[in-house]
């Protein structure tokens, strides 16, 4: 290190460089998927909470999801929606290095979580003779106590690996929020070890889980091939379809974002990879997995008219 080097202390996020209007617009437009993430995220939460007959363990795994969910896109957008609207797009070291922390952390957990998700349909669907065996609820909290634990972990090898590192400049981060790649580019210093341990736990927490989800789907599907029922085999195939396309929008973004060469995808494309797993994702997981349920619209509407006068 050269003594006429400056330390970063704050940060600038440059966002999306466009004009004010444009700016206003994607205010507006993301403030309203925002809202829907909380507020589907929120009444499957409310719902699960308060209606019995979803204390099961694929509910309990979903409202898992639902909590992930609302704080991965709490921890990106609230930020990114105030850059919109400020022409000093500044953000703290310590903040941004939370930040980080946090939303490695956030997606690492719903990566596991959609696999203990495959995992229990796969069960409930080819064993369900011994779902209930198999599915305790003492294993689905070790389950879910694992994924957290094990994303939370992770999150932190990450963020001391940055910490390690000098950050002499540039100030500037090209992108929405404090994206570990866009991070790394700050430091003065060699990251070589930051993007083996980066491809490592991508292969840990995407690849692997993504190839244990398509299994269970792809034994899920077999199993419905042989349902007698026209109609079962339908509805068993608009769900896993359903469930399919979600997985495959949030694995692969992010297997696109941080295994695939960065040459064939520039900064601008990244940040909008980053949007579907930071901002759709989110919205959609309610619609695809809960709301199009006949249980969770049954459960709404018991909730809904219980206190109505007969």
């Amino acid at each position: 290190m050269t003594g006429n080097q400056t330390w970063v202390t704050e940060l600038i996020l440059l966002g999306f460089p466009l004009s004010p209007r444009m700016q206003m617009f994607l205010f507006g437009l993301f403030s309203l998927f925002y809202a829907f993430t909380l507020l589907g995220n929120g009444v499957i939460l409310g719902l699960i909470s308060l209606d019995s007959r979803l204390h099961t363990p694929m509910y309990f795994f979903l409202s898992h999801l639902a909590i992930v969910d609302i704080s991965y896109a709490s921890n990106n957008v609230p930020k990114m929606l105030a850059n919109l609207l400020n022409k000093k797009k500044a953000i703290s070291f310590v903040p941004c290095i939370m930040q980080t922390f946090l939303y490695m952390a956030f997606a690492h957990t719903e990566c596991l979580i959609l696999v203990m998700m495959s995992y229990d349909r796969y069960v409930a669907i080819c064993h369900p003779l011994r779902y209930s065996v198999i599915m305790s609820w003492r294993v689905c909290t070790v389950q879910a106590i694992t994924s957290w634990a094990c994303g939370s972990l992770l999150a932190l090898v990450h963020v001391g690996l940055i910490l390690r590192l000098p950050f002499c400049g540039p100030h500037e981060i090209n992108h929405f929020f404090c994206e570990i790649l866009s991070v790394l580019k700050l430091a003065c210093a060699d990251t070589r070890l930051n993007k083996l341990v980066i491809f490592a736990a991508s292969v840990f927490v995407l690849v692997g889980p993504l190839c244990l989800v398509l299994v269970s789907y792809t034994r899920i599907l077999v199993a419905t091939l042989r349902i007698q029922s026209g109609e079962g085999r339908r509805k068993a195939f608009s769900t896993c379809s359903s469930h399919l396309c979600v997985v495959g929008l949030f694995f692969g973004s992010a297997i696109v974002m941080y295994m695939a060469p960065k040459s064939h995808h520039p900064e601008e494309q990244q940040k909008i990879l980053s949007l579907f797993y930071s901002l759709f994702n989110p919205m959609l997981n309610p619609l695809i997995y809960s709301l199009r349920n006949a249980e969770v619209a049954g459960a709404l509407r018991r909730v809904l008219w219980k206190d109505r006068p007969m």
